[in-house]
């Protein structure tokens, strides 16, 4: 029988020749690799594997694309009436309308509390961003794709155990707004075990400038370490178990991040960052200590790159059940 035969990431972008945009300047060639996919049809075994030895998993082709860009779809038609898009252009491509600023349309993430906005329709944007968290086509539809809980049952070994968590994030990044700062997941689920399992969704197609998701190679391990560290300091600092479980104590960023700015954050390190170009359809499912983080959307056509974060938790071990209710931006999570 004939061995398999791997793709090779291919990405539109040469990260050989031009830099990416993170928050604290440019990530340059030396800075950076491609994460490397994994076809559906790969052995289960296989999929175990590289999720242990690697942190993540990126399955191409996991949802069907016409479910993924129906989702995107009724998104931005949901926020259209705040004039996010670009006129006369459909929905489903999501392009950004130019002609505003991006600052009309803040972004939203965690221990986010917005209680002023520099103008009513920045509000109504925020506003319909957060109720698109419980829109029936997105918590319902999307977020339980039987397709998504089946994978992670089977891949998990967790069975009728898996839990799909309820809280979510679904992001939206304007081109020129402030990318995701680096963390790992596991920093905002302290109430549970470190076994949860994010699913990132990209929800469209992401290019590579288009602000997609970026990963520490082989950070898994690291995070693990600085977990260990802040427990350490908030033994000394004579915090209360509360505190210790809680994203934002003092020995965090006011965020929880790590810090907002990958290319320093990578280069202390000694690592590089892994970046993709993902496609409608494409999950990475990481664990709760990888690092990760997210660069500047430059896409050239003003597209804006929407994503979700799923999480899923087993059941018959202890989780961070404070994440069974919906997103709101002041809920300390």
């Amino acid at each position: 029988m004939p061995s398999r035969v791997e793709p090779t990431p291919t990405l539109s972008y040469d990260i050989t020749v031009h830099p990416l945009l993170a928050n604290d300047g440019l990530l340059e060639p030396q800075d950076l690799a491609p994460l490397r996919p994994t076809p559906l049809d790969t052995s289960t075994d296989e999929m175990r594997h590289r999720f242990t030895t690697d942190g993540y998993l990126w399955i191409k082709g996991l949802l069907p694309r016409a479910d993924v860009l129906t989702m995107r779809e009724k998104y931005f038609t949901f926020l259209s009436p705040t004039g996010l898009l670009k006129p006369n252009t459909p929905a489903v491509d999501g392009i950004f309308d130019a002609a505003k600023t991006p600052d009309m349309f803040p972004g939203i993430g965690a221990a986010t509390v917005k209680n002023t906005y520099p103008n009513p329709l920045a509000k109504e944007f925020v506003e319909r961003a957060l109720q698109a968290h419980t829109e029936p086509w997105y918590a319902d539809d999307f977020c339980q794709h039987p397709k998504l809980r089946e994978f992670v049952a089977g891949m998990s070994g967790w069975g009728e155990h898996t839990v799909v968590l309820r809280r979510t994030l679904l992001r939206n990044n304007i081109p020129g707004t402030t990318a995701i700062g680096v963390h790992y997941d596991q920093i905002f689920l302290r109430h549970g075990e470190p076994t949860a399992i994010t699913a990132w969704v990209p929800i469209g197609d992401i290019r590579v400038k288009g602000g997609g998701l970026i990963y520490l190679e082989g950070s898994h391990e690291l995070g693990r370490e600085l977990e260990a560290k802040f427990k350490r300091e908030a033994d000394e600092a004579g915090m209360s178990e509360e505190e210790r479980k809680y994203a934002f104590n003092r020995n965090m960023m006011d965020s929880g991040l790590l810090t907002d700015g990958a290319k320093g954050f990578a280069r202390a390190c000694g690592k590089r960052w892994l970046v993709a170009d993902y496609e409608a359809g494409d999950v990475v499912f990481h664990n709760p200590f990888m690092i990760h983080a997210g660069t500047v959307n430059e896409d050239p056509d003003n597209i804006i790159r929407l994503a979700t974060d799923l999480r899923y938790a087993d059941s018959s071990r202890p989780w961070d059940s404070r994440w069974m209710k919906h997103y709101t931006t002041d809920d300390g999570l």
